[in-house]
């Protein structure tokens, strides 16, 4: 790990902050009178999700329920049948119970307060600092995964962060952004997206970095003192995960499924059996008469 330089971490951050003005990607709700919800929509769509795919499910949410209200007023089977392919499914469940809440103790309105956010459901520290900063312009540190990997090359000087620690990653994010509050969501977003394009984890485009002559990783000759071992990533083919798509895909498709129909889309029984416990626990499918079926209230 490098010494810290203020002074380049300054320079870093203003050279971020400018190039993303200048060079961000065209994304929907980045485009001028996205509101606070469509804001923490995107927010929640886009956890553990590629962009690309979240952009046109976000089009037609946004669309479709342009208000907390207005998710709030539809089924829960509703927004789970809507969520389509999106992914990790538990997150419609919380956006549906999260606007529910809003509607019910905020009056509709999308609160801009930090510690309110994060009482709503399926909102963490990570998620509710990016509804304030980029739903309300506040000075507060952003820190998701992209963040945490430019912050441990550029300012710490190491291949790979160290394991997450929630309070230590926000000083660390906090330390580097500017006191200007319009400068300072810039740098948060900047990045997070410098992350994304640039500093990616695999394969990182240091040639091209527009911080590059101010990262100390570089600086320091890309040193492989990773803070950490990447753990592999667990296949999803033939895991229980897949199991519980398949099931959750017919749920959506039908308006009761039964047993055996669940025993012919997943033939193995205990990944079958772990699935649809989960499935249940999680409340994206319920117990009907004969079989089972998305919750309907």
């Amino acid at each position: 790990m490098t010494t810290r330089d203020s002074d380049r971490e300054r320079a870093a951050m203003t050279v971020v902050a400018r190039w993303f003005r200048r060079s961000a990607r065209s994304l929907p709700w980045r485009g001028p009178g996205t509101t606070p919800w469509g804001v923490l929509l995107s927010e929640i769509m886009a956890q553990q999700t590629p962009v690309a795919r979240v952009a046109p499910m976000w089009i037609e949410w946004i669309e479709r329920w342009p208000t907390p209200g207005s998710l709030a007023d539809s089924s829960p089977a509703d927004i789970v049948r809507a969520w389509g392919k999106l992914g990790y499914p538990r997150r419609a469940l919380n956006l549906h119970a999260a606007a529910t809440r809003i509607r019910d103790e905020f009056g509709g309105v999308v609160p801009d307060d930090v510690d309110a956010l994060e009482s709503l459901p399926g909102i963490g520290s990570y998620t509710a600092r990016a509804i304030a900063a980029f739903a309300f312009g506040q000075r507060v540190p952003v820190v998701d995964t992209n963040i945490r990997r430019v912050l441990a090359r550029a300012v710490l000087g190491i291949a790979e962060p160290e394991p997450p620690r929630t309070r230590a990653d926000m000083d660390l994010m906090d330390s580097v952004l500017p006191a200007d509050l319009v400068e300072s969501v810039s740098v948060n977003a900047g990045v997070m997206e410098l992350g994304a394009v640039f500093c990616t984890a695999r394969t990182p485009n240091c040639g091209e970095c527009p911080i590059a002559e101010h990262c100390a990783w570089a600086l320091a000759g890309f040193p492989a003192n990773a803070g950490r071992t990447r753990t592999p990533q667990a296949k999803y083919e033939g895991s229980v995960r897949q199991a519980r798509g398949a099931i959750l895909a017919l749920a959506r498709a039908n308006t009761r499924i039964t047993n055996d129909d669940i025993a012919a889309a997943v033939s193995d029984p205990s990944k079958r059996d772990r699935a649809l416990e989960g499935l249940l626990s999680d409340g994206l499918i319920v117990n009907v008469k004969r079989g089972y079926a998305l919750p309907s209230a």
